[in-house]
Formats: C-alpha cells, structure tokens, sequence
C-alpha cells in the first residue's frame, strides 16, 4: 500500500475508534447507575495534580461513602497513549469507588503531541500527588494501589518499577523518593513493550484494523522522541533484563482474554515477575477480546470483575 494511503487509513481508523468509545462512554453515563450519587459516591473533579500545568494534568477523585480512611486507587486510562481520558474511564472509577475504594482518576499527556516520556511522566506525577493529598479526600495514603488496562496497565506497571527501582530519570527519582511502593497493581490487557509492534504479527495473523492500531501506539508514542533509553515505555523488557529491584515488586493482577491481539505480553509478563520472586496472577479469560471487562454487563466481565476484588482482598493491599 502506498504510505500516503497508509497515513490516510491509519488516520481514518483511529477517528473511528476514538469515537466509538468516547460515544459509548457518553452514552453509558446516562444510564441511572450510573450516577455516582445512586451509590453513594462523590466525586471532586478536575484536581490539578501538576503545577504548573496543562490542560491535561487533572484527576478526578471518587471518594465511596462512609468514614475511611479508605485504601486508595490510581487509575490510568488506556487508549495507545493517544486517545481517551478520564472522562471516558468514569466506569472504572465508579466499579472501585462502589468497592469502598478511594479512587484517583487520572488524565496525562498524549502522543503524538507529546510522545514519550510524557505519559509515564504525567503518572508518576499523579502517583506521587496521590501519596501526598489521599489523606485530605479520606484515603489511606499507606494503602495505594495501581491499575489500568491497556496502555494504563503499562504506565501502572512503569509506575510500580519506578517504586521499586532506583533509576536516572527525574519522574521515576521522585516516584522512589516517596517510599511508598503500591500494594497492588492491576494491569488489564496491557501492552507492556511499546517497541517491535511487528510481534504482534509473528505470534498471529491479525486484520489490518487491528494491526493498524498496534503500529499506531509505537509510531505516535515513541516516534518524535528524544529519550536515552526506553525502559519505562517498555517495563516487561526492563523486568525481563533481570536487574535487581531496590525495593520488592508488589502483587500484580493479570487478566486479559484470549482473543486480545496482546495476550502474549501479559504471558511473559507474568513469567517475568515470577521470576522476580513478585506474585503475578495472570488470568486468562476464554474468548474475550481486548478491554472485553470494560463491557460490564457481560458475564464475563462480571467474572473478572470478581477475580479482581478477590485478588485486591487476597493481596493485603485492604489489609491497615
């Protein structure tokens, strides 16, 4: 295919894609459960968690009724840190926040505007605001848990490396500063290498739209930029290099389907951080496509929805 027809198609693709899921974001918030005072849930929105900063650098916090002190959730939005936001993330936010968790909801810079590292940049950011403000909103800032699918797993997961690694880049020096590495991360779906897309289609044969998408998240994320090394865009790489961690790994939670284009990272995620001697609960759910847990009505979201509260209570990531 010619490049400009490429360019031309990758674009159109994406257009459709954002919009489908900010349309169905939209259209589910007008549902009745979805008001978060249906459940007695308030929210306190668009917190600047960076300043001085951008349009970008807000989260919404969810706060569940009662006293707390609450154990307390980042949340980082996937979308091949291009698309989406936490406006679109709402349902996730509220799935914790009906839980009894404290919940963070967080937006960051997206590519191509600002490839890497802005997005992983932006999450420790919000981590480390996250340590520093849960008390003032009720959370219990010893008790700080990450998670995020897709693209927001990968940036969870560079977040827990950079709490547990002593590392060169600034962002990732105050993550570690803080001492507090999370309780728990629950990385869904994620693609934790951004560099060599073209695995995607070595493991499987993938329609166009698909692979589109995939080459899409390395192009837009890493293209334009000027970083040393990509390490934090690429944590399973890192994992997988066997370097000491200064600080023991938490647990992480795993599930992805098995008809996601990228259930071979999360395979070889878990085997990395077994090998780490870290908890690494991959669960494999049959038939399920990529984010198929955001589709919450499904029987099969509604189960790994359970997984996940069982695994947050099993971890000690509830536990004072």
């Amino acid at each position: 295919m010619a490049p400009l027809l490429h360019t031309l198609r990758r674009a159109a693709g994406a257009t459709v894609v954002d919009g489908f899921f900010r349309a169905a974001s939209c259209a589910g918030s007008l549902h009745p459960k979805a008001d978060p005072a249906a459940h007695g849930v308030t929210v306190t929105r668009d917190v600047r968690y960076r300043d001085p900063g951008g349009a970008e650098h807000l989260v919404d916090v969810w706060r569940p009724p009662g006293d707390g002190p609450f154990p307390t959730m980042l949340y980082l939005h996937g979308g091949g840190f291009r698309i989406l936001s936490k406006e679109t993330h709402w349902i996730m936010a509220l799935a914790y926040a009906r839980r009894g968790w404290l919940v963070v909801n967080a937006s960051y810079r997206l590519a191509p505007k600002h490839p890497f590292p802005a997005a992983i940049d932006d999450a420790c950011a919000a981590y480390v605001w996250t340590v520093r403000n849960a008390a003032r909103f009720g959370g219990d800032p010893a008790r700080i848990s990450v998670a995020g699918e897709s693209a927001g797993a990968n940036l969870a997961a560079s977040v827990a490396v950079a709490a547990c690694f002593e590392r060169d880049e600034p962002y990732a020096r105050e993550v570690f500063a803080t001492g507090t590495v999370p309780r728990a991360v629950v990385a869904s779906c994620g693609i934790f290498q951004v560099t060599d897309t073209e695995r995607y289609r070595r493991e499987r044969k993938l329609p166009w739209y698909i692979a589109d998408r995939l080459d899409e998240v390395s192009s837009a994320y890493l293209g334009a930029s000027a970083a040393a090394n990509f390490d934090l865009a690429d944590p399973l790489c890192l994992l997988e290099r066997g370097d000491r961690p200064a600080r023991a790994l938490p647990p992480f939670f795993l599930p992805v389907g098995t008809a996601d284009p990228l259930l071979h990272d999360t395979r070889r995620m878990a085997s990395a951080l077994a090998a780490h001697g870290a908890i690494a609960d991959a669960r494999y759910y049959a038939g399920g496509i990529h984010a198929f847990h955001a589709f919450v009505w499904t029987r099969l979201a509604r189960r790994c929805w359970d997984d996940t509260w069982q695994f947050l209570a099993e971890s000690g990531a509830l536990s004072a």
